[in-house]
């Protein structure tokens, strides 16, 4: 009898087990990661207004903007949950900036996975790598992959909240300041 309810514990922790671990959010694996294969999206990126979001939020930094929008300009914004979440990549989320660990210095800026989706679950060995390039991107959805980026991310950050805030017309917007894109060396 002992035995028996020893295995239906083991059963049950191994279901909750299961159950956490399906409905656990994707972590962030930041930019470098994405690098590897897409050197050039990278370095276009690197140069691009998004990239460097989280430098506006440092004293000093849009001074004339800042006043314009009834910001200190001589305040540090660069820990203020407010304006973090649109700054840098996945914060407070799993792996993302913020969530513990050294590699905060990585997630700064508006970085690929915030248009594209948490990597921890699609860059992985057996699906998007150079080790997999047999992959597909609409197979990699059902993992979290976003491959064209939709009006309804952009608007989490560009909207009314943001004391910048001007019209944001998707269609008008959706390929600048983010990175240019190249043909791919193998497609998917």
């Amino acid at each position: 009898m002992k035995r028996r309810y020893s295995l239906l514990a083991c059963a049950a922790f191994a279901l909750l087990f299961i159950a956490a671990s399906a409905s656990a959010e994707p972590a962030y694996v930041g930019p470098k990661k994405c690098k590897k294969c897409h050197s050039k999206q990278y370095k276009s990126w690197e140069a691009s207004r998004m990239a460097h979001a989280f430098e506006l939020l440092k004293p000093g930094e849009r001074a004339e903007q800042k006043e314009a929008a009834g910001l200190d300009p001589d305040k540090d914004y660069s820990a203020d949950s407010e304006c973090l979440g649109c700054h840098v990549v996945g914060y407070k989320k799993p792996g993302g900036y913020g969530s513990g660990g050294d590699k905060d210095e990585t997630l700064v800026g508006v970085g690929c996975e915030m248009c594209h989706g948490p990597g921890g679950d699609f860059l992985r060995d057996d699906r998007h790598s150079a080790k997999n390039r047999e992959f597909k991107s609409a197979d990699l959805v059902q993992f979290g992959f976003i491959s064209k980026p939709s009006e309804e991310q952009c608007v989490k950050c560009h909207n009314e909240k943001s004391p910048f805030f001007k019209e944001f017309n998707f269609e008008e917007r959706k390929d600048q300041g983010t990175h240019e894109h190249f043909p791919l060396k193998y497609e998917h």
